[in-house]
């Protein structure tokens, strides 16, 4: 009977510390469970972390590439209306450059009297001492004025896209005569180059522009006779075709 006892002793001690180590296992699987329940937690909020950082990317890498591909397009855009614009810029200059040899040409005659053709600043002038067109003091066209007005139109009627501007000048010795000044002198003497190169020579009056500048665009010191004598002058400039040029840096 004691040995019985003995043995259910054992047996009972046995199933205590079996059970103890169980608990402790299950107690030990639930806290690695809640653990591994976190990190789950934890690596799911960094995936989705990590997948709205891959959105963003997407759309300003879309974003990039669609701005990219704008900038490109106006790029080439401009490229090709700079390419078009040096290319009228450079058949201009040709043209202008054929037309200040005809012009000196045309008026080769009348070198000796006080006409000088020139190149400047993309433009073509001609000027034309006071001598050849006017009397001291005087607005009316004198004959040889008008002989090499004559001239000068021919040449001119042979590019007709070319805008013609009449500048007068003068010394600046003060003028009063019959109301004028200096001026109005320089004033009046370009309006009758205009009035001849449209009413005897056929120059299309939409082209031509009269102005005065006076004694104040001076060319030489007025301190001697010889500057003075250069600042009484006509200039007429022949202005290349700006709106052919315009068209073509705006594309059309």
């Amino acid at each position: 009977m004691l040995q019985k006892l003995r043995i259910l002793g054992v047996l009972a001690c046995i199933v205590v510390i079996c059970s103890c180590g169980t608990k402790k296992k299950l107690q030990a699987a639930t806290a690695e469970i809640d653990q591994l329940k976190s990190q789950n937690a934890e690596l799911n909020n960094t995936i989705s972390s990590l997948q709205k950082q891959v959105s963003d990317l997407t759309n300003n890498n879309k974003s990039i590439t669609d701005e990219y591909a704008s900038y490109k397009s106006n790029c080439e855009a401009a490229q090709k209306k700079l390419v078009a614009v040096q290319a009228v810029l450079t058949e201009e200059y040709n043209t202008m450059q054929k037309v200040q040899d005809r012009l000196a040409e045309a008026v080769a005659n009348f070198k000796d009297k006080g006409v000088e053709v020139h190149y400047r600043d993309g433009l073509v002038y001609v000027t034309m001492e006071e001598g050849l067109l006017y009397k001291s003091g005087s607005a009316t066209l004198a004959e040889s004025g008008k002989s090499a007005l004559g001239s000068l139109a021919a040449a001119i009627n042979e590019y007709p896209n070319l805008k013609v501007i009449v500048v007068g000048h003068t010394d600046d010795q003060k003028f009063t005569k019959k109301g004028m000044d200096n001026w109005s002198l320089s004033t009046e003497r370009a309006n009758g180059v205009v009035r001849i190169l449209r009413d005897s020579y056929n120059v299309d009056p939409a082209r031509l522009t009269a102005a005065g500048k006076g004694k104040w665009d001076p060319v030489a010191e007025n301190g001697t006779a010889e500057g003075r004598a250069q600042n009484r002058r006509t200039d007429i400039i022949l202005n290349p075709d700006l709106h052919r040029i315009w068209e073509n840096a705006r594309g059309q």
